[in-house]
């Protein structure tokens, strides 16, 4: 009775009524806002680890700026706000608890004016101001108060093992109303942000128009593998961007694209942004890794989906039932003795069946074969490590132990590509960057697009500079297209 008087206690006093700065209404919170800057700290100090951060320092001040002037007007006075570019080639904005926003570097190569990008940055703030991410916890875990006494009551009353089956009960039942409180969260931080965009002396429609040309963008791309756009989780597009517009008409906006002169000076900024893919974090080429900086390549089984992220680079077969993972463990040149500081590390969870040299790759290796306790069951597991230019990586191959065995060769196959680049390889890896160009006398779209080395469908290049493609640019309206170059490792071997 005593363990359980102290669990209602620890539990209960942990609950807050907080009048939120959006609202004004008084709601239940379990995220407080000393640990909302933790939470916010930790996640950011990830996302320049895992995602990346783009440092372009003229940039980078500017973005700054345009979200400290729309951060002034915000209802919330208890945070600083702060404001970075993610190396995503993706249109996607994002915030996280504690004041930290994000815009990507695809999102900026897309905006055409200073309206768009401060109506974006605004809807971040709102997201913060409004506490959002407390809400979404408070309502994750149980869904709000009724569900957090029930589990407190199944504790007292059955012990840990009720609780925790009360916890699960609560969570499911209440994933509905966790997900369709998202899509009112994102309503409300359009509405809050439009104001303060229009607070700070930018056009509120900035919202309207940017989310109808991201829509369009969508469209235009859908030949391509969906990516996570700054559309996920939100409500649809079309009932967006009309209550954005509709909105931005009570605030008195015309609801009109930015004029030329104002686009221009927004574009003008952009010159040089990397866009698309980025080869300093390595490149797909069909099922081969290919990656410059670090001077190797892989290549995947035939068919396989090859996913690559700033800290690993990996592959699954298309029935989900087999694995493929490259990334880098350690510095070192001993293949041998890193895949033993391997081992006695992870003793636990591998059961050890043979190890031995791995020959056949372009650099010195060694094999493990193990077998793995995994929650549903155990898997094969065949770990290659490689020494190359004074670095140690380790390939880890997994599949389901009834299906291991059909793996193996593939798996093998996967590790003996192992190597360097050759000239010709390194030579095909290419990037595209933002240019701005001025077009001359009465230059149509696609002459200017086709004049300047434009790698771009003419359609997106009419998209991301207000126009039609059948239309010319205005007399002295700076342009964005994109230029393609060879790549240029940016740090030394």
């Amino acid at each position: 009775m005593r363990r359980s008087a102290a669990v209602w206690t620890a539990l209960l006093t942990s609950l807050a009524c907080a009048t939120n700065p959006v609202t004004g209404r008084e709601e239940i919170v379990l995220m407080s806002p000393s640990r909302e800057a933790a939470v916010g700290r930790e996640a950011a100090a990830q996302v320049a680890q895992e995602m990346g951060l783009v440092e372009d320092p003229a940039l980078l001040a500017y973005v700054r700026q345009v979200g400290a002037r729309v951060a002034a007007h915000s209802p919330r006075k208890d945070v600083t706000f702060q404001f970075a570019i993610a190396n995503m080639a993706e249109t996607n904005a994002f915030a996280l608890p504690g004041g930290y926003i994000y815009v990507s570097r695809g999102l900026l190569a897309l905006a055409r004016s200073e309206d768009e990008l401060a109506n974006v940055l605004a809807h971040e703030v709102g997201h913060v101001a409004a506490r959002h991410a407390a809400q979404r916890e408070t309502r994750a875990m149980g869904v709000g108060l009724p569900a957090l006494l029930g589990t407190l009551a199944a504790g007292a009353v059955g012990g840990q093992g009720a609780a925790s089956a009360a916890s699960q009960l609560g969570q499911v039942a209440g994933a509905g109303l966790i997900a369709s409180y998202g899509r009112d969260q994102e309503r409300q931080a359009d509405e809050v942000g439009q104001r303060m965009a229009k607070a700070a002396g930018y056009d509120p429609g900035g919202m309207a128009t940017f989310l109808s040309a991201l829509d369009s963008e969508v469209t235009l791309r859908l030949g391509k593998p969906r990516r996570p756009t700054f559309l996920d989780s939100h409500p649809a597009t079309p009932e967006r961007v009309a209550s954005a517009g509709a909105r931005a008409k009570t605030l008195g906006s015309s609801g009109a694209l930015a004029p030329p002169a104002a686009r221009s000076a927004f574009v003008a900024r952009l010159e040089g942004i990397l866009v698309e893919e980025d080869p300093a974090e390595g490149v797909v080429r069909e099922n081969a890794f290919l990656h410059p900086d670090l001077d190797l390549r892989l290549v995947f089984p035939e068919g396989w989906a090859v996913q690559n992220g700033k800290q690993a680079v990996g592959a699954q077969d298309p029935k989900g039932a087999a694995l493929i993972v490259l990334l880098g463990q350690e510095r070192g040149d001993d293949p041998r003795a890193a895949a033993e500081t391997f081992l006695r590390k992870n003793a636990q969870s591998l059961e050890l069946l043979e190890h031995g040299a791995f020959s056949g790759a372009g650099a010195p290796g060694h094999r493990v074969r193990a077998r793995v306790a995994l929650s549903q069951g155990t898997a094969g597991a065949e770990l290659f490590w490689f020494a190359h230019r004074g670095s140690i990586y380790r390939l880890q191959c997994l599949a389901g132990e009834p299906s291991f065995a059909a793996f193996l060769p593939g798996f093998e196959r996967s590790a003996k590509s192992f190597r360097s680049l050759t000239r010709e390889e390194r030579a095909s890896i290419r990037e595209r960057r933002l240019h701005v160009v001025s077009p001359k006398g009465s230059d149509s779209l696609s002459g200017l697009a086709s004049r300047s080395g434009n790698v771009w469908r003419l359609e997106l290049v009419a998209l991301a500079n207000g126009l039609e493609a059948n239309a010319g640019p205005a007399p002295g309206q700076r342009i964005k297209l994109a230029v393609e170059r060879p790549y240029v490792a940016r740090q030394k071997e």
